[in-house]
């Protein structure tokens, strides 16, 4: 089921991209693991899977052991500062950075280990309290205060939005999302870092592909739906 599963959404992607005349291999597939058990994780990694995103650091530093495979681990959840050291050993790649004390705690940790980590910047545009991240009058001011950090390599911008039947409906944050980190993009001191957008999930990658995704963010239509971690 899996492997067919990730046929399907891999063959998804490359026709959303090429409706939008995108390259599809700029594109790139986080398997959302996050719930989903060890046997079925290196099952998608025997498929195909390159990159699995995990939303727990507790979760993840104890599957990443069991899994050991050679993938790249990205978190996709929200990360406590405290939390931040040990995040910086298991994962490769942090998707939402959503605070200027949070991006310090990373920078401080990061340089002890001697790494740059690359990270994005979770922006909030639809204003939902349930939601992590900076809103978007606040996101420029949040760049420019975190670009400077030597350990962080600040590379575009992650959203979440809210849960549409209609997945036309998260167009218009897409396409604000894609704007704002084109505003960035023009004002950054290394505009050549600024390259990704972390945007779309199951029910809507195909319309966030078609407004400029880099990262979708998979998981239920990999996985199946998702059952308790255990």
């Amino acid at each position: 089921m899996i492997e067919e599963n990730l046929k399907n959404v891999k063959a998804r992607i490359i026709s959303a991209a090429q409706k939008s005349g995108r390259d599809p291999s700029k594109i790139k597939l986080v398997a959302v693991s996050k719930t989903v058990d060890v046997l079925k994780i290196k099952a998608a990694v025997l498929a195909g899977v390159t990159i699995l995103g995990e939303n727990r650091v507790q979760e993840a530093e104890l599957k990443i052991p069991a899994v050991n495979e050679p993938v790249s681990w990205h978190l996709i959840g929200h990360l406590q500062r405290n939390k931040s050291k040990k995040a910086l050993g298991l994962f490769q790649y942090i998707h939402s950075v959503d605070s200027l004390r949070l991006a310090v705690e990373i920078n401080k940790h990061a340089g002890m280990m001697n790494i740059v980590m690359p990270v994005l910047l979770q922006t909030n545009i639809s204003g939902e309290k349930s939601k992590f991240g900076v809103s978007l009058k606040e996101v420029i001011d949040f760049f420019d205060a975190v670009e400077p950090l030597q350990n962080l390599k600040v590379e575009g911008l992650m959203t979440i939005p809210p849960y549409f039947e209609d997945p036309q409906k998260a167009r218009p944050i897409y396409k604000q999302l894609n704007n704002i980190c084109n505003e960035i993009k023009s004002r950054a001191k290394q505009p050549e870092n600024i390259n990704e957008l972390s945007m779309g999930m199951s029910n809507d990658f195909e319309v966030a592909i078609e407004e400029g995704a880099t990262f979708v963010r998979v998981g239920t239509a990999i996985f199946g739906e998702r059952l308790q971690f255990k």
